[in-house]
């Protein structure tokens, strides 16, 4: 008995599990996919290389929504018991709430796990591994973005290219125009006949190779400027330096692992933004699995004991509730930047709550107790 109805309520859980998880990372991706086919269509990126971006997306992905997808399937599993008065009919064949905990129980603990293995493993994975591919997209899209006749910046606001045109055979520029202004004190301008881009061959650095050019050279002040002409100029583009604003030369915090923080924690005593920063990535990947963990839980007395009927309501609830959670993470992870509160402190705040959360929601639940603001907010 007991275990027939361990795998008839984990068989419940696991169907809205899989179907939740599904349509978050569906959902999530989507606000991605824009960007990725106009990477794919016109700047004519490596179908590969889309396809590693997408893993490399994923660990974000799923460590964002399991906290909702949890909440969800395992509310959603109870409403669906409750609904059709399985609840009632368990319990006065004596089947406690407590007695239904168990296959919850497994299946929170069975999300703890991979969650933290995802958390510590696979997240500093994935945002390193997305760092190297846009490396790689920006070696190989120069080419492909170059545009006859129009005044662009393939590298943000560093520098600016004019082509007359361009011959995608042979990719050699005609009558090429740049202006470089990654050295703010002095603006380089760089005209030539004849000009065409050379990548690094797996480095970070490319040249664009001139041609029978002049060179033009003025201090922001105009007090000092030169002319040089030139029959061969190679100009060196370092791409951690002109897209800055997309990766960085220094491992950031999300892209460590425990071993990589904790040294760097103890290399560097002083209190300052990348340090909390470094404080909150390491406990984070320890506190966010146990929420996830507790959030499972709190599914169980909600959906058995919150007279709702239709899954619409019982999803509007679950999201409701992880907002919250939501919104305290956040409140928490910019007052813990800010230094206002220690990370190894503030980073269990949103947990405690929810442990709060579940120990109330167990004890009205076991007595039998309505949750009376609830069923005002989600009538039948």
């Amino acid at each position: 008995m007991r275990s027939t109805l361990f795998k008839y309520i984990t068989r419940e859980i696991y169907s809205f599990f899989f179907v939740g998880l599904l349509v978050f990372i569906f959902i999530i991706m989507a606000t991605r996919m824009i960007w990725m086919t106009d990477l794919l269509v016109n700047q004519r990126v490596n179908p590969v290389q889309i396809m590693k971006i997408i893993l490399c997306l994923l660990p974000r992905v799923f460590i964002f929504s399991m906290p909702a997808v949890c909440l969800m399937s395992v509310l959603l599993a109870f409403i669906r018991l409750s609904s059709d008065n399985e609840i009632v009919a368990l319990n006065a064949s004596g089947i406690s709430l407590y007695q239904l905990m168990a296959p919850v129980i497994f299946f929170s603990l069975i999300s703890y796990i991979i969650a933290s293995l995802i958390s510590i493993y696979w997240v500093p994975w994935g945002n390193r591994s997305y760092r190297d591919v846009i490396f790689e997209i920006a070696e190989s899209k120069v080419d492909a973005v170059i545009k006859e006749r129009i005044f662009y910046e393939p590298f943000d606001n560093d520098m600016v290219f004019y082509v007359n045109s361009f011959s995608p055979k042979e990719k050699i520029m005609k009558d090429l125009f740049v202006m470089d202004r990654r050295d703010q004190p002095v603006t380089v301008t760089i005209w030539a006949k004849k000009g065409r881009i050379i990548p690094g061959n797996g480095s970070n650095i490319l040249t664009v190779h001139f041609v029978d050019g002049t060179i033009f050279t003025n201090e922001a002040d105009f007090k000092r400027a030169r002319t040089i002409k030139f029959e061969t100029y190679d100009l060196k583009v370092d791409l951690r330096d002109v897209m800055s604003s997309m990766v960085s030369k220094e491992i950031e915090p999300n892209e460590m692992y425990i071993r990589e923080l904790i040294d760097n924690l103890k290399i560097s005593q002083e209190k300052s933004m990348k340090n909390n920063l470094m404080g909150l990535k390491l406990f984070e990947m320890f506190s966010i699995p146990l929420a996830i963990f507790i959030l499972g839980l709190i599914g169980a007395p909600l959906g058995a004991h919150v007279k709702v009927r239709g899954h619409a309501k019982g999803i509007v609830l679950s999201l409701f509730i992880f907002l919250a959670y939501y919104i305290c993470i956040m409140g928490v992870r910019y007052i813990c930047e800010m230094g206002i509160l220690p990370p190894p402190i503030g980073v269990w705040i949103p947990v405690f709550f929810l442990l709060i959360v579940c120990s109330y929601l167990m004890l009205q639940a076991s007595n039998y107790r309505p949750f009376g603001f609830l069923e005002r907010l989600l009538p039948y």
